[in-house]
């Protein structure tokens, strides 16, 4: 099914979406993995196409995300916050790391968090994990850290195992930036800090991660405060990180 584009005139009550530029070219597969309906608003369906479509399965077809450009959440400026849908923090959470590790995400309390689940054989692997990397070490001195978390439910892009893509992100990237255990990011074994995550920012996809190098900015109170879209490159996101440090 050909999966039609956002109407420009369309709104989500709470949640606005803008057009954004991008190169042009498109790093996402005609083919999308696994499924798990979104449910969408009948009134909207008709835009969207069926409920059998891409669009409607767990991701944004190629040509979609194509047609319309790139999707980005309105900026704060533009007066769209991110949603407090729990009193949680991302405190509450432990995850394991690369090495298989108990973390207690409490332990960045009082930094600036950007987390992003991350793929080694994307089309958008090289450019996110160069901006990271360069994000990183300009601002992890100043309480800022980014937390990545191998995913491989779009296309099958991180097939490796932990101690292969440990190899692949600190070798060849040289990321030094934490790298956590593989984990679901979407259907029944959602890990809990991405249902955390995804019910905090939400607006009309907020049970959906779009694809790999989605982002999620978290501040000093480990409250989700933006939420990007996976072509969102990382330098775009740097002056709202530097308000949340100045914060």
């Amino acid at each position: 099914m050909a999966s039609a584009p956002f109407s420009a005139a369309f709104s989500a009550p709470s949640y606005g979406f803008r057009r954004a530029g991008t190169n042009g070219n498109s790093p996402f597969p005609t083919s999308l993995w696994s499924p798990a309906a979104l449910r969408v608003p009948s009134s909207v369906r008709s835009s969207l196409g069926s409920c059998n479509s891409a669009f409607l399965v767990n991701g944004l077809s190629s040509s979609s995300l194509q047609s319309s450009s790139r999707l980005s959440f309105s900026s704060r400026s533009s007066g769209v916050y991110a949603r407090a849908a729990t009193e949680k923090t991302l405190y509450d959470f432990s995850v394991k790391d690369i090495d298989r590790n108990d973390v207690s995400l409490s332990k960045f309390k009082g930094k600036v968090l950007l987390i992003v689940n991350v793929a080694s054989k994307c089309g958008l692997t090289t450019s996110n994990y160069k901006e990271l990397s360069h994000v990183y070490e300009k601002y992890k001195t100043q309480g800022f850290e980014i937390l990545a978390f191998p995913c491989n439910q779009f296309g099958g892009q991180e097939p490796g195992s932990n101690p292969e893509i440990k190899q692949f992100a600190c070798t060849r990237f040289k990321a030094e930036f934490p790298i956590f255990d593989k984990v679901d990011v979407n259907g029944p074994g959602t890990a809990p800090v991405y249902q955390f995550l995804k019910s905090s920012a939400g607006g009309f996809l907020g049970e959906l991660v779009k694809w790999n190098f989605e982002k999620f900015l978290v501040d000093k109170n480990g409250k989700v405060v933006e939420r990007y879209p996976p072509t969102t490159s990382p330098f775009q996101i740097e002056k709202d990180i530097q308000k949340l440090l100045a914060a």
